[in-house]
C-alpha cells in the first residue's frame, strides 16, 4: 500500500513539472520576439537602413544601417540615432514612446539626406526607423536606368537607325548609321544630309521596301530593307542589311538560267510542277516531243490540264474511259510523288515514249520524257533477227548446242533436243556443259570424246576445231563435231555419218569409233 502511494506521488510530480515547462514555453516572448524582428528587417527596393528598437534600446538592424552603428552595436540607443539623424530628418521624435501615441511618422529629409525620407512607426512594442529614398526619386531613376537602356541599345544596334524631319534632314543617328555614312561618302559629309534619299515608298506603303545605295567608284550597290514610323519628332527609319538575300537571289537566279541552258541541250523533255502542281520549268524538247504550243506551257498549266491536253493532242495511250482516266492521273501523281512511275508509252502514231517521275525538294515532282522509238525499233529487229536465226536453225537436221565460255548452254536446236530427249527452257537453272556431257555418256555408248569436249569448253586445250565418231546405245552412229566460236563459245553438233565428208586430219578417236 506504502509503494503504491509513492507511486502516485511521483506521477503526480512528473505532471506538474511538465505543465510548468509548458508554461514557461509558452509565455516566453523570446521566439516570437525574434521572429517579428526578422520580419520587420525586411526591406523594399527602396530601403537604405532599418534600425528596431525596443524601448530605447537597439535589438536589430540591417546591413543598411551599419554605417550608422559601427562598432557601438552593445551600447547604441534611440538618443545615439537622433543624434545623428536630427538634422537630416527634422522632427524625429525625443523618445519611441512618441510614436505609441501618434502613429507612424514619414519624415522628409533635408538636402544633405542621404536618404529622402525617415518612416518610423511603433509596432507592438517594437520602434522602427526604416531610412529610404521616396517613391518619386525611386521611380525617376528607373526611368533613367531605362532611358540609359534604351539609348544604349539604340545606339549600339548593328543596323542604321535615324531620325529624319519632314524637310528630310537627319536630326539624328545610331553608330551604326553614322559609320555607314563614313564608308559611302567620308567624314566631311554633312550630317543633315540623309544617306538614303528616296523614302517615299516605305513613307506610303507602311511596310519594308527594299532600297540600294551604290558604292563610290563601283558598280556595285549596297542593299537594304528599310521601314518607316511617323512620329512627333519626325520620321523614325531603320535599314536591315539584305546584301547576303540579293547575292542569294542572284545566284539562284544564274544557277536556274544556268539550269535552263542546260536542259535546252538535253534530248529528254522535262516539264517541272511545283508543290501546287503548276508547271515552272520546261525545256524546248518538251515541245518537240509534246507537240504542246509554247504559249500553252508559258501560261503554266496545272498537271492534269497538262496531261489533258497530251491526251487531247494523242501523244500518250488513248484510256479507255473518262472515270479510269481520272483514276489513272491519281494513281499518276502518288506514283510520281514517291519516285515510282515510270512506264513506256506506245502511241498511235507508231512512236515509243519512256515516262518517268521523280520528286523535288518542297513537293515539286519532275516528269521526264524520253523518244526511245528508235531504240524499241532496233530491239525489236534484233529480236526478229534472233528468232529468225532460231527458227532456220530449228529447221537443220543436224543437231546443235553452243556453250558459254563458263561452260553454260546457250542455245540449241530442235533437233538436239529431238536427239537427246532434252529441253533447257524447260527448267528454270542454266543447263551446264556437265550436264550436257551426263545426258550424252547416259545416252551413248562409253567413249572418250566427251571428256575432251569438257576439256574444250573449258579452254584448257587447244581451240582448233575437231570430229569424232560416237555411237548411241540403240546403235545409231554419229558424227560429233566440235569448233570453237566468237567470244570464247563452243558449238557442239552431231549428224549422220554419211549427210558429210569431213577432213581426215581433225578426226579423233578414229580406232576407238571404228571398232
Amino acid at each position: 500500500m506504502q509503494d503504491f502511494a509513492s507511486i502516485e506521488w511521483f506521477v503526480l510530480a512528473a505532471l506538474c513539472a511538465a505543465t510548468a515547462a509548458a508554461a514557461v514555453w509558452w509565455l516566453s516572448p523570446t521566439p516570437r520576439r525574434r521572429g517579428m524582428a526578422h520580419d520587420l528587417l525586411a526591406t523594399d527596393g527602396r530601403t537604405d537602413a532599418v534600425f528596431l528598437f525596443d524601448d530605447n534600446s537597439l535589438i536589430g538592424w540591417s546591413s543598411g544601417a551599419r554605417k550608422f552603428i559601427g562598432d557601438q552595436a552593445e551600447n547604441f540607443d534611440w538618443s545615439m540615432l537622433r543624434d545623428q539623424l536630427a538634422r537630416s530628418y527634422p522632427g524625429l521624435p525625443q523618445s519611441p514612446g512618441f510614436l505609441k501615441d501618434v502613429g507612424p511618422l514619414v519624415l522628409s529629409g533635408t538636402a544633405a539626406a542621404e536618404s529622402r525620407e525617415a518612416h518610423c512607426e511603433w509596432i507592438d512594442g517594437v520602434t522602427r526607423v526604416q531610412l529610404r529614398r521616396s517613391a518619386l526619386e525611386e521611380q525617376n531613376k528607373s526611368l533613367d536606368q531605362e532611358l540609359t537602356t534604351l539609348r544604349a541599345a539604340v545606339h549600339q544596334a548593328p543596323y542604321p537607325v535615324w531620325l529624319q524631319s519632314e524637310e528630310g534632314n537627319v536630326t539624328w543617328s545610331n553608330l551604326a548609321y553614322d559609320n555607314l555614312s563614313q564608308k559611302i561618302r567620308g567624314r566631311n559629309a554633312d550630317f543633315a544630309d540623309p544617306l538614303f534619299t528616296d523614302l517615299h515608298d516605305p513613307m506610303t506603303s507602311g511596310k519594308p521596301e527594299r532600297i540600294s545605295i551604290p558604292l563610290p567608284e563601283s558598280k556595285k550597290k549596297l542593299w537594304y530593307n528599310v521601314s518607316t514610323t511617323e512620329t512627333e519628332a519626325g520620321w523614325l527609319c531603320h535599314a536591315v542589311d539584305v546584301n547576303a538575300v540579293v547575292d542569294a537571289e542572284v545566284a539562284q537566279r544564274n544557277f536556274v538560267q544556268t539550269l535552263a541552258k542546260t536542259f535546252a541541250q538535253l534530248s529528254i523533255g522535262l516539264a517541272i510542277f511545283d508543290r501546287n502542281r503548276q508547271l515552272v520549268l520546261f525545256n524546248p524538247v518538251l515541245i518537240d516531243l509534246t507537240a504542246l504550243p509554247a504559249n500553252f506551257l508559258s501560261s503554266r498549266p496545272n498537271l492534269l490540264t497538262f496531261f489533258d491536253r497530251l491526251r487531247d493532242q494523242r501523244m500518250m495511250p488513248e484510256p479507255k474511259s473518262y472515270s479510269s482516266w481520272r483514276h489513272q492521273m491519281a494513281d499518276l501523281l502518288e506514283a510520281a510523288a514517291e519516285g515510282r512511275y515510270q512506264e513506256t508509252w506506245s502511241l498511235p502514231s507508231g512512236s515509243v515514249y519512256k515516262v518517268s517521275g521523280r520528286p523535288h525538294p518542297d513537293g515539286a515532282i519532275a516528269f521526264l520524257f524520253e523518244d526511245i522509238t528508235a531504240e524499241v525499233t532496233l530491239t525489236r529487229q534484233f529480236r526478229s533477227e534472233l528468232e529468225m536465226g532460231q527458227s532456220i536453225l530449228d529447221q537443220m537436221d543436224e543437231a546443235i548446242a553452243v556453250f558459254a565460255s563458263d561452260g553454260t548452254m546457250t542455245f540449241c536446236n530442235t533437233a538436239y533436243g529431238s536427239l537427246w530427249q532434252m529441253d533447257p527452257e524447260a527448267s528454270f537453272a542454266k543447263v551446264s556443259i556437265m550436264d550436257a556431257s551426263r545426258v550424252w555418256q547416259n545416252t551413248a555408248a562409253p567413249t572418250p570424246v566427251w571428256g575432251e569436249i569438257r576439256d574444250f569448253v573449258a579452254g584448257y586445250k587447244g581451240r582448233e576445231a575437231w570430229w569424232s565418231r560416237v555411237q548411241l546405245r540403240d546403235g545409231t552412229p554419229l558424227i560429233c563435231k566440235v569448233s570453237a566460236i566468237q567470244n570464247g563459245a563452243s558449238m557442239v553438233s552431231f549428224r549422220p555419218p554419211e549427210t558429210a565428208a569431213l577432213p581426215a586430219s581433225q578426226e579423233r578417236f578414229p580406232a576407238i569409233t571404228q571398232g
